[in-house]
């Protein structure tokens, strides 16, 4: 495996290669030593093999980098928000690869294109081993991202035997300003939760794999355990309400609610991100 600066073993590192992803096939001339990501689950991937970027998007306005992964993008420029990247800051960078996700920028594709090569994922947080294995690819590393994702499913397994996960149901919660979201298998944090071994009941998810529920609906946070995640005030979400109307369910009864970092669960989208999360249950439940 190369170093953090080049992208892909000494051998091949000079040889250009071909990646597919979701807008077509790009080649890209190796090794690659500026990379801008514009997306969350693009930066983890990116950082877990070692590689920082020159640039990368803020998730929220001026929200600055993920606090998980601040430390190690001291060098690494803002390129604005991931919803409206800054096209001439990026350009500014002089980048040799750019990474996206179609769900987000399929509509800047051409102009991102014009600036460096660009890969692009199909989708961003469902489905996350597809956009850590697109970033993977476009740096000549997919091996690598391979034993990182088997690595993490080996030490899940291990983190649900501590925690006794078999057997019992989770609702995983995130309150928002309007309505509370149940996660799904699909999602990033569900996808963690279901490897560990919880379970998070038979429900009717929508393409993204949650559900969208107004604060009546509360009795849908009916797991055995209840994990949520609250971001920003929690004055300014449902969760005030909510918090007063599941005081009977048996979960809040038996004092089997856990309030996890916003941050980390619902944006920490990758292996680095999915590593805190079993911290944080091991800390929480073991």
């Amino acid at each position: 495996t190369g170093s953090t600066e080049t992208a892909g073993s000494t051998e091949t590192a000079a040889a250009s290669y071909t990646v597919e992803h979701a807008m077509g096939t790009t080649v890209i001339d190796g090794p690659v030593k500026r990379v801008v990501v514009i997306d969350s689950p693009h930066l983890d991937a990116l950082l877990a093999l070692g590689i920082t970027p020159v640039g990368a998007t803020e998730s929220g306005a001026e929200n600055g980098f993920p606090t998980y992964l601040a430390d190690q993008l001291q060098d690494t420029e803002s390129v604005g928000s991931t919803s409206e990247p800054n096209l001439e800051k990026i350009a500014s960078l002089g980048p040799d690869l750019i990474i996206g996700a179609k769900v987000r920028h399929e509509g800047i594709y051409e102009q991102l294109s014009a600036i460096a090569p660009t890969v692009m994922s199909e989708g961003s947080g469902t489905n996350w081993h597809e956009q850590a294995e697109i970033t993977a690819a476009a740096v000549n590393r997919s091996a690598e991202m391979t034993d990182l994702i088997n690595d993490l499913s080996t030490r899940a397994d291990e983190v649900g035997e501590e925690v006794g996960a078999e057997g019992q149901t989770v609702s995983m919660v995130r309150f928002r300003p309007d309505n509370f979201r149940l996660y799904g298998p699909e999602t990033f944090s569900g996808s963690i939760l279901e490897e560990v071994g919880y379970d998070l009941g038979e429900k009717e998810w929508n393409e993204y794999s949650m559900m969208e529920l107004s604060t009546e609906n509360f009795g849908q946070i009916d797991g055995d355990l209840i994990f949520y995640t609250i971001p920003g005030e929690p004055a300014a979400t449902t969760y005030p309400q909510v918090s007063e109307l599941w005081k009977d369910s048996p979960a809040v009864q038996q004092g089997k609610t856990y309030e996890f970092e916003d941050e980390t669960w619902m944006v920490g989208i990758g292996v680095l991100g999915g590593n805190e999360i079993l911290d944080d249950l091991e800390e929480a439940l073991s």
